[in-house]
Protein backbone atom coordinates (compact mmCIF):
# COMPACT_ATOMS: atom_id res chain seq x y z
CA UNK A 1 0.00 0.00 0.00
CA UNK A 2 1.25 3.47 -0.88
CA UNK A 3 2.17 5.78 1.99
CA UNK A 4 0.59 9.16 2.57
CA UNK A 5 3.02 12.03 2.14
CA UNK A 6 3.81 14.07 5.23
CA UNK A 7 2.17 17.46 5.01
CA UNK A 8 3.92 20.22 6.93
CA UNK A 9 1.64 22.90 5.50
CA UNK A 10 -1.52 21.74 7.27
CA UNK A 11 -0.13 21.94 10.81
CA UNK A 12 -1.81 25.34 11.22
CA UNK A 13 -5.21 24.02 10.08
CA UNK A 14 -6.38 21.83 12.98
CA UNK A 15 -9.36 20.30 11.13
CA UNK A 16 -7.25 19.29 8.15
CA UNK A 17 -4.47 17.99 10.38
CA UNK A 18 -6.86 15.83 12.43
CA UNK A 19 -8.64 14.50 9.33
CA UNK A 20 -5.30 13.64 7.72
CA UNK A 21 -4.06 11.89 10.88
CA UNK A 22 -7.30 9.90 11.10
CA UNK A 23 -7.02 8.80 7.47
CA UNK A 24 -3.42 7.74 8.18
CA UNK A 25 -4.64 5.70 11.16
CA UNK A 26 -7.19 3.98 8.95
CA UNK A 27 -4.51 3.05 6.43
CA UNK A 28 -2.26 1.75 9.20
CA UNK A 29 -5.11 -0.42 10.53
CA UNK A 30 -5.80 -1.74 7.02
CA UNK A 31 -2.17 -2.74 6.53
CA UNK A 32 -2.59 -5.33 9.29
CA UNK A 33 -5.35 -7.08 7.28
CA UNK A 34 -4.77 -9.33 4.29
CA UNK A 35 -6.53 -7.60 1.41
CA UNK A 36 -6.61 -8.75 -2.23
CA UNK A 37 -4.65 -6.79 -4.82
CA UNK A 38 -7.79 -5.34 -6.43
CA UNK A 39 -8.84 -3.71 -3.16
CA UNK A 40 -5.32 -2.46 -2.46
CA UNK A 41 -5.18 -0.97 -5.97
CA UNK A 42 -8.42 0.96 -5.40
CA UNK A 43 -7.15 2.23 -2.03
CA UNK A 44 -3.84 3.22 -3.66
CA UNK A 45 -5.70 5.31 -6.25
CA UNK A 46 -7.44 7.21 -3.43
CA UNK A 47 -4.12 7.75 -1.64
CA UNK A 48 -2.50 9.03 -4.86
CA UNK A 49 -5.34 11.50 -5.36
CA UNK A 50 -4.85 12.83 -1.83
CA UNK A 51 -1.09 12.98 -2.22
CA UNK A 52 -1.54 15.10 -5.37
CA UNK A 53 -3.64 17.74 -3.58
CA UNK A 54 -2.01 20.94 -2.43
CA UNK A 55 -1.90 21.87 1.26
CA UNK A 56 -3.69 25.12 0.53
CA UNK A 57 -6.72 23.50 -1.16
CA UNK A 58 -9.77 25.02 0.52
CA UNK A 59 -11.70 21.74 0.22
CA UNK A 60 -8.87 19.60 1.61
CA UNK A 61 -10.77 18.45 4.73
CA UNK A 62 -13.84 17.58 2.68
CA UNK A 63 -11.78 15.57 0.20
CA UNK A 64 -9.91 13.72 2.97
CA UNK A 65 -13.20 12.75 4.65
CA UNK A 66 -14.68 11.66 1.32
CA UNK A 67 -11.70 9.40 0.59
CA UNK A 68 -11.84 8.00 4.13
CA UNK A 69 -15.54 7.18 3.75
CA UNK A 70 -15.00 5.60 0.33
CA UNK A 71 -12.21 3.36 1.69
CA UNK A 72 -14.34 2.30 4.67
CA UNK A 73 -17.32 1.52 2.42
CA UNK A 74 -15.14 -0.38 -0.04
CA UNK A 75 -13.59 -2.58 2.63
CA UNK A 76 -16.95 -3.15 4.35
CA UNK A 77 -18.72 -4.02 1.11
CA UNK A 78 -16.03 -6.29 -0.32
CA UNK A 79 -14.65 -7.96 2.82
CA UNK A 80 -17.04 -7.12 5.71
CA UNK A 81 -14.15 -5.50 7.59
CA UNK A 82 -15.40 -2.56 9.66
CA UNK A 83 -14.07 0.07 12.09
CA UNK A 84 -14.92 0.03 15.80
CA UNK A 85 -18.59 0.92 16.49
CA UNK A 86 -19.43 0.97 12.77
CA UNK A 87 -22.64 -1.02 13.12
CA UNK A 88 -23.70 0.78 16.30
CA UNK A 89 -23.55 4.16 14.54
CA UNK A 90 -25.30 2.81 11.47
CA UNK A 91 -28.09 1.01 13.34
CA UNK A 92 -28.75 3.89 15.73
CA UNK A 93 -30.09 5.92 12.81
CA UNK A 94 -31.91 2.94 11.32
CA UNK A 95 -33.50 2.18 14.68
CA UNK A 96 -34.76 5.73 15.07
CA UNK A 97 -36.27 5.85 11.59
CA UNK A 98 -37.45 2.27 11.08
CA UNK A 99 -38.61 1.45 14.62
CA UNK A 100 -38.91 4.73 16.50
CA UNK A 101 -41.07 6.77 14.15
CA UNK A 102 -43.69 4.04 13.59
CA UNK A 103 -43.84 3.41 17.35
CA UNK A 104 -44.23 7.12 17.99
CA UNK A 105 -47.01 7.42 15.41
CA UNK A 106 -48.84 4.44 16.89
CA UNK A 107 -48.45 5.82 20.41
CA UNK A 108 -49.54 9.30 19.34
CA UNK A 109 -52.60 8.02 17.48
CA UNK A 110 -53.64 5.74 20.33
CA UNK A 111 -53.58 8.65 22.77
CA UNK A 112 -55.07 11.03 20.23
CA UNK A 113 -52.18 13.48 20.47
CA UNK A 114 -49.65 13.39 17.63
CA UNK A 115 -47.44 15.63 19.76
CA UNK A 116 -46.31 12.36 21.38
CA UNK A 117 -44.75 11.27 18.08
CA UNK A 118 -41.27 11.98 19.43
CA UNK A 119 -41.64 9.48 22.26
CA UNK A 120 -40.83 6.63 19.87
CA UNK A 121 -37.47 8.05 18.74
CA UNK A 122 -35.49 7.22 21.90
CA UNK A 123 -37.07 3.76 21.98
CA UNK A 124 -36.03 3.15 18.37
CA UNK A 125 -32.59 4.56 19.07
CA UNK A 126 -32.13 2.10 21.96
CA UNK A 127 -33.24 -0.79 19.76
CA UNK A 128 -30.84 0.30 17.01
CA UNK A 129 -27.91 0.71 19.40
CA UNK A 130 -28.60 -2.76 20.82
CA UNK A 131 -28.68 -4.38 17.39
CA UNK A 132 -25.59 -2.48 16.22
CA UNK A 133 -23.59 -3.30 19.35
CA UNK A 134 -24.33 -7.00 18.96
CA UNK A 135 -23.20 -6.85 15.32
CA UNK A 136 -20.00 -5.04 16.37
CA UNK A 137 -19.29 -7.77 18.95
CA UNK A 138 -19.83 -10.42 16.29
CA UNK A 139 -17.45 -8.63 13.91
CA UNK A 140 -14.84 -8.42 16.69
CA UNK A 141 -15.14 -12.11 17.54
CA UNK A 142 -14.79 -13.05 13.86
CA UNK A 143 -11.69 -10.84 13.48
CA UNK A 144 -13.38 -8.46 11.01
CA UNK A 145 -12.93 -5.31 13.09
CA UNK A 146 -10.17 -2.77 12.51
CA UNK A 147 -8.17 -1.15 15.30
CA UNK A 148 -9.64 2.17 14.19
CA UNK A 149 -12.68 4.25 15.09
CA UNK A 150 -14.17 7.03 13.01
CA UNK A 151 -14.44 10.19 15.07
Amino acid sequence: MIKLIERQGIANNLKAFNAYQQFGSLLKALESKELPNTTVDQINRDIEELNNLSDSDKYLVKKIKAKENSVIKLVEKMHKIVPINYYRKLWMVVGMSAFGLPMGVAFGLSIGNLGMLGIGLPIGMAIGIGVGTSMDKKALSEGRQLEFEVK
